[in-house]
């Protein structure tokens, strides 16, 4: 089985999220959306609510499992018996910081880093923005899915 790992925050899950997860399932027989838990990270959305927004986003597709972890992903991976973790790149940035990652992981293990390219018209759309528009009273239609619009 070509089960991967989407490993993120997902503070909250948008639209470049739901592509990025949405294109992998022709790749992978099972996709594992892992919310990551960081104690020293400040949220604006509870672990609670960062699962049910891709639950519920997801509903309905079974090769798709939502589940959180602590520690190091590649633990997490072995643990789950995922061959692969599947990340996102929307720009040039992206690509430098999660090739280090990569090359860490591989090193501490076999399992490979596979990345997708955010389709042109969600390459903008990151967490931190919708955060920010979401602290300043903005609309996030378009940003995200329609399950964090109805929080």
């Amino acid at each position: 089985m070509r089960r991967a790992v989407f490993p993120g925050s997902f503070d909250p899950i948008t639209l470049g999220h739901y592509d990025i997860i949405e294109r992998s399932l022709t790749l992978f027989d099972e996709v594992i959306i892992a919310i990551g838990i960081n104690a020293d990270k400040k949220y604006m959305f509870s672990l609670e609510e960062r699962k049910r927004f891709i639950e519920e986003s997801f509903k309905g597709e079974p090769k798709i499992k939502v589940m959180t972890y602590q520690g190091l992903t590649v633990d997490f991976c072995k643990k789950q018996d995922a061959n692969f973790i599947l990340r996102g790149l929307r720009n040039p940035a992206d690509f430098e910081f999660e090739k280090a990652i990569a090359h860490t992981n591989r090193k501490m293990s076999e399992i490979e880093t596979v990345f997708l390219l955010t389709s042109s018209g969600k390459s903008y759309i990151s967490s931190s923005i919708v955060r920010d528009v979401l602290r300043n009273g903005g609309d996030v239609t378009g940003l995200v899915p329609d399950t964090v619009l109805a929080k």
